[in-house]
């Protein structure tokens, strides 16, 4: 049911960025200015990354199979990515396009309506990136989140051709329109590295941010005890999809069933604190070297040492 929601918003990106393309591609041929077409232009990219978070949206929400059996959450960073190269390409041929009218200036024309008519599709683009972040954050959609702040800087980008060529037809001063082209092109450009390197930080499994570090750490710090220790942390996420691992380590002599139902406990409580996460607890006997030595490399960085053993085997 959540992943059916969530394709409603990327359905929305979808629509509106074919709307905005029709109004900024009007504003462009109004003026006749290549800031504005360069405007138009970033609009493609948003229909092409809407439909590939479609797809994603709907390849994550898969459930686990026999071949994927943590799901197919990652989908969402591919989908992030190939966004990123979106705008990688699509900054190449705003600066082509400036450079050229750089060499070749040119006088714009009707420049009062081309502008009315961005400034209206720069407004719908705000509307709907707030909805887009605002609704991925809440659920933890790395493509919405991705999307509504590609959007988002369509509108900072428009907002600057706006006064860009409203100050070139009132100054004159027709070599601005192209400098202003590829202002925005180098903008996109430092947007979609970002985006990229935001996906492969995914990919590559990075841990949970740290107020979610934070969170599970409290929970284990109320359930230490002189007789129950913990270390070995380690976590990673993987679209809206969050993994926490650790290690609990008991007297020797305790029973199964007791270990198991704190362990359960535990679990239960870090889900209520992170919905949606993927809980293992590896349970260990307190009294054993072995056990302190058991702890994977870097599993402790996430951790503080200050607050206790976690994580200093």
């Amino acid at each position: 049911m959540n992943g059916r929601y969530l394709e409603r918003f990327a359905w929305l990106s979808l629509a509106t960025g074919f709307v905005v393309l029709a109004l900024k591609t009007l504003a462009w041929q109004l003026t006749g200015s290549v800031g504005l077409l360069s405007d138009a232009l970033e609009s493609t990219v948003n229909i092409g990354a809407a439909l590939v978070a479609l797809f994603a949206l709907r390849a994550a929400n898969r459930p686990a199979d026999a071949e994927h059996h943590f799901g197919h959450g990652k989908a969402e960073y591919l989908s992030a990515m190939v966004e990123g190269f979106l705008i990688l390409a699509a900054s190449a041929a705003i600066i082509a396009s400036a450079v050229l009218r750089l060499l070749n200036p040119q006088p714009l024309e009707q420049v009062g309506i081309g502008l009315a008519v961005s400034v209206v599709a720069s407004v719908l683009n705000g509307v709907v990136a707030y909805v887009l972040i605002r609704v991925g954050t809440r659920h933890r959609s790395m493509v919405l989140i991705a999307d509504g702040k590609h959007l988002f800087t369509d509108v900072w980008t428009s907002a600057g051709v706006v006064v860009g060529v409203a100050a070139v037809a009132v100054s004159g001063w027709e070599v601005l329109d192209p400098l202003i082209a590829l202002t925005v092109g180098a903008n996109i450009l430092w947007t979609g590295w970002k985006l990229l390197r935001q996906s492969v930080s995914g990919l590559l499994d990075e841990r949970l941010s740290d107020d979610d570090i934070d969170r599970v750490v409290e929970i284990l710090a109320s359930r230490q005890t002189a007789t129950v220790q913990f270390h070995a942390l380690q976590s990673r996420a993987a679209g809206r999809q969050r993994f926490v691992s650790l290690h609990m380590l008991v007297p020797g002599v305790t029973i199964v069933r007791e270990a198991h139902d704190l362990a359960q406990d535990i679990e239960d409580e870090i889900v209520g604190a992170l919905p949606g996460s993927v809980v293992s607890i590896h349970i260990e006997p307190l009294e054993d070297p072995r056990a302190w030595d058991d702890i994977p490399h870097g599993a402790e960085h996430p951790l503080h040492p200050s607050r206790g053993p976690f994580g200093q085997g």
